[in-house]
């Protein structure tokens, strides 16, 4: 009897795919980056991303059946990221997936991206709780109350900049290479995070919605006015820079579960693979009493294990999708 899930992952510049068993064990995750392939020109080009799931959708498909040890008989069903993301990439896993449930006659499920993120920090669980979610990656940064699964309620999002796209533009104005988040969190440790006194945007505002254009404007100005060649310098505008930006992540996400009175915090996205980050949601979760589920390191990024996770959750409440179904670069998560 079929007893997995194949996931497939193509949003963006990686090709992933992910067997799960239908109680949400990854048995496999596969995941071909993009990213020396993208650096040269300081951010992800679409026709080069699609191009490059072409190549690997097929190999990256095989050897995630190899190294669960099934094969497509063993596949319940098949499940691909519908959006949000880069249309050109989008349809490169989702017509591999569509295809394949065509050819065994088995369900198809779209996944929404950021759903996959969302129930990511509890891949270990059998359930769902509810509970308050952070969602914080170079796209999206999204505060929202988690009833369960397919029940999420917007509280607040960012008016501009995405957190990680800010990352990713201030190290770009400091000559850091691309990816920009993971190099800014490296250089920080070594810096003085009060060095220079960047805003907390809108952490004043009687609101969950964030902001980081301005922040990001503040280091703009500031650049011409200080000479950046000394690596203590450098450092300290990276961990000035960062710590603005998880002040301002944890104080909303902890006044959001003090008004709902949730108990439990969700943090997900691939900036939740930041040291500080993980540090401060540790601390204050811990000093206030609640419970914080982190995302592992590995499921942070882009990946099909969380689209794979989502997806057995769809599959036990029934929701399946039409082979027509197409894909939604702009996909809400509230759809």
């Amino acid at each position: 009897m079929p007893s997995c899930i194949l996931a497939l992952e193509t949003s963006c510049d990686e090709t992933a795919a992910s067997v799960l068993t239908l109680e949400g064990q990854v048995l496999s995750s596969e995941v071909v980056s993009q990213i020396e392939v993208h650096r040269v020109y300081g951010g992800v080009v679409p026709e080069l991303a699609s191009r490059n799931h072409i190549q690997h959708m097929r190999i990256i498909c095989e050897q995630a059946l190899d190294n669960a040890g099934v094969t497509l008989p063993d596949i319940a069903a098949f499940a691909a990221t519908s959006g949000p993301g880069l249309v050109s990439s989008l349809l490169i896993g989702s017509t591999m997936a569509k295809a394949l449930a065509l050819a065994e006659n088995k369900p198809f499920l779209a996944i929404n991206h950021l759903e996959g993120h969302l129930l990511s920090p509890f891949m270990d669980d059998a359930i769902i709780p509810p509970h308050v979610a952070l969602i914080v990656s170079g796209g999206h940064t999204m505060l929202l109350h988690v009833h369960g699964v397919a029940n999420y309620k917007l509280l607040g999002q960012s008016r501009d900049d995405a957190a990680g796209e800010a990352f990713d533009k201030v190290a770009k104005m400091l000559g850091l290479p691309y990816p920009g988040g993971p190099e800014i969190d490296q250089r920080a440790r070594s810096g003085k995070r009060n060095a220079f006194p960047f805003p907390r945007s809108m952490m004043e505002s009687d609101n969950y919605e964030f902001s980081f254009s301005g922040l990001k404007t503040a280091v703009l100005y500031l650049l011409p006015k200080i000479d950046i060649a000394p690596e203590t310098t450098l450092n300290d505008v990276c961990a000035s820079f960062q710590e603005a930006v998880m002040d301002v992540l944890v104080e909303k996400t902890i006044s959001a579960a003090k008004a709902t009175g949730e108990r439990i915090i969700g943090i997900s996205g691939g900036v939740s693979c930041n040291h500080r980050l993980r540090e401060l949601f540790t601390e204050r979760c811990f000093s206030e009493g609640f419970t914080l589920r982190l995302t592992q390191p590995q499921y942070s990024t882009d990946n099909a294990a969380m689209i794979g996770f989502a997806a057995v959750q769809r599959f036990k409440i029934g929701h399946y999708s039409p082979l027509e179904a197409d894909v939604d670069p702009n996909l809400s998560l509230l759809s």
